[in-house]
């Protein structure tokens, strides 16, 4: 059976996908599966692991909202899977290899969003960044220390999955559009349901190019890709459409991602990871197991950023009381 779908592949695919048949493969070989390509055991180990499920409990944007409606890295992740292998059907890519990169790129984030990466990078004196993270977290510390032990393309696509940089693969420049393309429109919304914008807000010109809608800017953006892209050894959005975009994105920059509103609880979220930190470092005894054997390679103070950036929001925060809260008396 997998067979007669990797000769699907050849026949189907552009000749400009990455062919599940053509993988550079894993670092540590394993016996092929009858029935799933490599690209779908990725996709497959990926959902299976703890680190993709404790995404449902970390900070997409709004620390600890009130109400059940708002995206956590959970349900942000879903959102660019399902537009990544939308994208990624429309230009006959390889969508197995799409959904694993999006169901992987975000596994690596610190708890309480970009807050936490800002704490690390400064107690680390070194930039930590959540796509190296990601990657770091599938080859080496998820299974107990042992990793995932992902194929090449999929690894690559999750550590360059910013816009900024440049996977190997167009698969992997989907999921970086695809990312963006996400946290864009899925945080309007949720930016307008906190009352931190209005719908009126949102520049007139991206309206008029995008759509006045999410579904409709989301709509405008996965087609314009598709039409734009097709049959080229490249993805990219017509001149037109990316300038409103990153209109769009500034707007989001200036109102949203930098407003004191959204970020009310970050400097006590801060404060919480670096008394953990100093905490942990001090007591690296009371460290779980894998940890400590990573820091034999690569010091203790990483591997306590490790451990932490592992944490979700409501364990940090429950890890943070056990510590330091006194119990009620009984």
């Amino acid at each position: 059976m997998k067979e007669r779908y990797l000769e699907i592949e050849k026949l189907f695919l552009s000749k400009y996908a990455t062919l599940s048949s053509e993988t550079r493969g894993r670092e540590i070989p394993v016996p092929p599966c009858p029935l799933r390509t490599e690209f779908q055991r990725d996709r497959d180990r990926i959902i299976h692991s703890k680190a993709f499920r404790r995404l449902k409990h970390k900070t997409q944007v709004f620390i600890s909202p009130e109400g059940d409606h708002y995206r956590t890295r959970l349900t942000h992740t879903l959102e660019v899977t399902q537009i990544a292998r939308t994208i990624a059907t429309g230009l006959c890519l390889n969508p197995d290899l799409t959904e694993a990169i999006a169901l992987g790129h975000d596994v690596g984030h610190t708890p309480f969003g970009h807050a936490g990466e800002e704490v690390f990078s400064r107690l680390l004196g070194t930039p930590f960044r959540h796509n190296e993270q990601s990657r770091r977290v599938v080859e080496r510390l998820e299974n107990d220390g042992k990793g995932l032990n992902l194929t090449w393309e999929v690894r690559d696509g999750i550590e360059n999955h910013k816009l900024s940089l440049s996977p190997a693969t167009l698969e992997g420049k989907v999921v970086s559009y695809s990312d963006r393309i996400a946290y864009i429109n899925h945080d309007i919304d949720d930016a307008v349901m906190a009352g931190v914008i209005t719908e009126d807000m949102i520049p007139k010109e991206c309206v008029e190019i995008l759509g006045a809608t999410k579904s409709a800017r989301v709509n405008t953006l996965v087609l314009d890709m598709v039409n734009f892209s097709y049959d080229k050894p490249k993805v990219a959005l017509s001149k037109d459409v990316q300038a409103a975009l990153d209109k769009l994105y500034a707007f989001m920059n200036e109102n949203v991602y930098a407003y004191h509103a959204a970020k009310g609880e970050e400097t006590k979220a801060k404060k919480l990871l670096e008394t953990l930190f100093e905490y942990f470092n001090e007591h690296f005894d009371e460290v779980p197991d894998p940890y400590h054997r990573m820091a034999e390679e690569c010091g203790r103070e990483r591997s306590v950023c490790d451990y932490l950036a592992s944490m979700t929001d409501r364990y940090a925060v429950s890890t943070y009381e056990n510590l330091f809260i006194p119990n009620d008396w009984r």
